[in-house]
């Protein structure tokens, strides 16, 4: 496949994706995931007065039947059931065992790699020449793929995957510079093919196999939170504060947000897992509606997964 290249001096991103995106520079998928994102602003906001079908997908701007049908697919519950997972009382209840899952992440040691559903996560950092020189040298291959929480961009070298972002409707020029930042000496070049096998093994994991490995430029504790991030499991949250305690920085919640807030690969570090000790989800770079989303989506995976798993009474 031709593939079309944007240097850190030449006409870059904003021109190459120009030509790259479609009359609505949206796919089907998106165009899906924004109706759901509509829905569940409008359930995180009024679940307490359990509205009825036809008014939460009047905001959908969907027919019930076709709401309901569209809500469950891609949620794996009815948008009633899955409302329930939007509430503070909920997000309460899952902080109070945070020590737990920080426990167990201690006991596996942040050098093990991480899991994301059944797919092993191993981190490899930029050397130190790599990130003074901003990427010069580097060949960054990008892509833009469907997944359940809109349109993604993803980046990656022969390394690894160094870049992650959820795509606004249109806004695939604005994304690609944001994340191109990062590296301002860098080549990217287009090649979908090439990021496409990659979004399959997030977005639509399989059997577990070799370690998805990512290729990170920043600091030693941004990595050292990425790190913690990455151990957090599907379905379960901590607080900034329970964060930093466990990384040995208990004064320090504000720079942990910080490192969170630049982690540079969405949903694979896992930063959406983190919320406010009240339980209140905000401060999520790729909107506050996506983070209710995804965390609302693994809450259900992971009830599901504890289900079906045999009870310690049916062992013998």
């Amino acid at each position: 496949m031709a593939t079309k290249t944007a240097a850190a001096g030449g006409a870059r991103p904003a021109l190459l994706v120009r030509r790259l995106e479609g009359p609505t520079g949206r796919p089907g998928t998106a165009c899906d995931f924004a109706r759901i994102a509509a829905a569940i602003r409008f359930l995180s906001e009024s679940f307490r007065d359990h509205p009825p079908l036809a008014e939460v997908a009047r905001r959908a701007g969907l027919s019930p039947y076709h709401f309901q049908r569209l809500f469950t697919r891609w949620a794996g519950v009815s948008p009633a059931r899955f409302a329930r997972y939007l509430s503070l009382e909920f997000a309460k209840r899952r902080l109070e065992d945070q020590a737990s899952v920080l426990d167990a992440a201690y006991d596996a040691g942040l050098s093990g790699p991480g899991r994301l559903h059944d797919l092993f996560v191993a981190i490899e950092a930029m050397t130190p020449g790599d990130y003074k020189a901003g990427g010069e040298g580097l060949r960054i291959a990008f892509g833009f793929h469907p997944s359940p929480f809109g349109e993604a961009l993803l980046l990656a070298t022969a390394r690894g995957l160094c870049g992650l972002a959820f795509v606004e409707p249109g806004g695939r020029a604005e994304a690609l510079a944001d994340m191109s930042a990062r590296w301002p000496a860098a080549r990217f070049i287009e090649d979908p093919e090439a990021s496409a096998a990659c979004a399959r093994r997030i977005f639509a994991p399989g059997p577990a196999g070799a370690p998805l490995r990512l290729h990170l430029k920043g600091t030693n504790f941004q990595l050292r939170v990425w790190e913690a991030l990455i151990r957090i499991p599907p379905g379960r949250v901590v607080s900034y504060q329970a964060l930093a305690r466990y990384l040995g920085r208990p004064d320090s919640a504000r720079a942990v947000a910080g490192a969170i807030a630049a982690n540079p690969v969405a949903f694979v570090i896992p930063c959406h897992r983190v919320i406010r000790a009240s339980g209140a989800v905000s401060g999520y770079r790729w909107g506050p509606d996506r983070k209710r989303a995804i965390l609302g989506w693994e809450a259900v995976r992971a009830e599901a997964a504890q289900r079906a798993m045999p009870s310690t009474s049916n062992m013998s």
